[in-house]
């Protein structure tokens, strides 16, 4: 049997960009981007575009976080319902958010397509499966509020949810024909290469350790060196570190886990997810499905399995595997990673202007691949207009989260019984 390894599928199968440029001067820009994930890079796209001078700080590699690390589902909305969304918000915010995020995947695939990225994208849908009847009910609720939106989602039952699920167990999915799959460190690594084209300046392996004020500007430090610049912002999400910001008290980490086959081939393996979406069910502990185009098997679920021994983790994912999909027999897992979450308790987002050029986000609760898209690019028009119309949302106060540390404790306590449970066949 090959051993199962420690690594990302997405670094194996892109080409990384050119040898890393670490910052070791004192330089000038019109914006400093802390934050080398698809945020940063998408803002500091449209900000070169508009003529500014931009340079970005990345603390590890580009792509090294949840941007390159992620499942790849472009997926539109956030975690919760749209009528959940207009009730936490209040209505008109509510419904500009969700009109900003329901065209998310819109706005990436055309990113891809206009900056020529190669990033394995797939604009025919994705699908939210129900594992039982309270998933059944859930999946209704959402294809009826999203049709009264207009959006082209539809409920699939019979036999024509399982010729698109590829499986028997599953009794409805909700096809929702705005999103896609990309690869997600293809799309990040195509971002910072078309802003090396813009002439933006990326510094990897360049954290930061200090922010100050500087007259009417603001001087980023590094071990290094350090960056002036009119105005920041701040892109970090879940992998925020260090005493120069209280950004991570606005939000706790979670951890999401990937196990990836060997390429898989014949009939049996054709018909999982034959028609090419990325999936996911409705457990609470969720599991993720899908196919990337070497036709490896791609399922994932919250938790962290980095700190697993690979009995544990073939285990899991071979329970998966043999419930969804026994037809495949057994097959043979190739590599696992895990990448981190930025959490709030109610799954939505927060942005922040904590001073005047200082703007920041937290909370993308998983679905970073288009709304970092977006945000990113409201970044930029609001820094170069100074016109709170171009966010989808407004800035929040900031209130921190109550024991961040605790709440990511107690998760991944939960996560790691939940998957034991499966594991020991106790629970699915």
């Amino acid at each position: 049997m090959p051993e199962l390894r420690q690594q990302c599928l997405w670094e194996h199968v892109t080409r990384l960009a050119a040898p890393v440029d670490k910052l070791a001067t004192e330089l000038k820009a019109d914006v400093c981007i802390i934050g080398g994930g698809i945020t940063g890079l998408s803002a500091a796209i449209h900000l070169l575009e508009a003529g500014k001078s931009v340079i970005l700080l990345e603390a590890w590699n580009i792509g090294h976080g949840g941007s390159g690390r992620n499942v790849g589902l472009v997926n539109a909305g956030t975690w919760i319902r749209p009528d959940d969304v207009e009730a936490t918000l209040g209505q008109k915010q509510g419904s500009r958010l969700n009109k900003v995020l329901g065209e998310a995947p819109a706005e990436v695939f055309a990113t891809i397509e206009r900056l020529g990225i190669d990033c394995q994208a797939h604009n025919t849908g994705t699908l939210h499966m129900a594992h039982n009847a309270t998933g059944v009910a859930d999946l209704e609720a959402r294809h009826e509020q999203w049709s009264r939106r207009g959006a082209d989602v539809e409920l699939l039952t019979g036999a024509r949810c399982e010729e698109y699920c590829g499986t028997d167990k599953i009794s409805a999915a909700l096809l929702d024909r705005r999103a896609g799959t990309i690869n997600p460190m293809g799309y990040t690594q195509g971002l910072a290469a078309a802003v090396t084209r813009l002439g933006g300046q990326i510094f990897q392996q360049s954290a930061v350790e200090g922010l100050e004020r500087e007259g009417r500007g603001w001087r980023v430090r590094t071990a290094k060196g350090s960056v002036s610049a009119d105005k920041v912002v701040i892109s970090t999400g879940a992998y925020t570190e260090g005493d120069w910001t209280t950004l991570q008290k606005h939000f706790f980490r979670g951890y999401y886990y990937q196990v990836a086959s060997v390429p898989l081939q014949g009939e049996a393996a054709d018909n999982v997810l034959r028609h090419g979406q990325g999936s996911w069910d409705t457990r609470t502990v969720l599991s993720s499905i899908r196919r990337d185009d070497e036709g490896r098997l791609l399922l994932g679920s919250l938790g962290r399995v980095d700190n697993k021994p690979n009995w544990f983790i073939r285990s899991w994912a071979d329970r998966i595997q043999h419930h969804y999909f026994p037809q495949l027999g057994k097959i043979e897992w190739e590599m696992h990673w895990t990448g981190c979450i930025d959490f709030t308790p109610d799954h939505l987002m927060r942005l922040f202007e904590p001073a005047p050029g200082l703007v920041a986000v937290t909370g993308y609760n998983g679905r970073g691949n288009t709304t970092g898209t977006v945000i990113g690019k409201a970044f930029a028009q609001f820094l170069l207009q100074d016109n709170p119309d171009a966010l989808p949302i407004p800035f929040s106060a900031m209130k921190p989260v109550s024991a961040p540390a605790l709440r990511t404790g107690f998760y991944e306590t939960g996560f790691s019984l939940y998957h034991a449970g499966q594991c020991l066949r106790v629970v699915l």
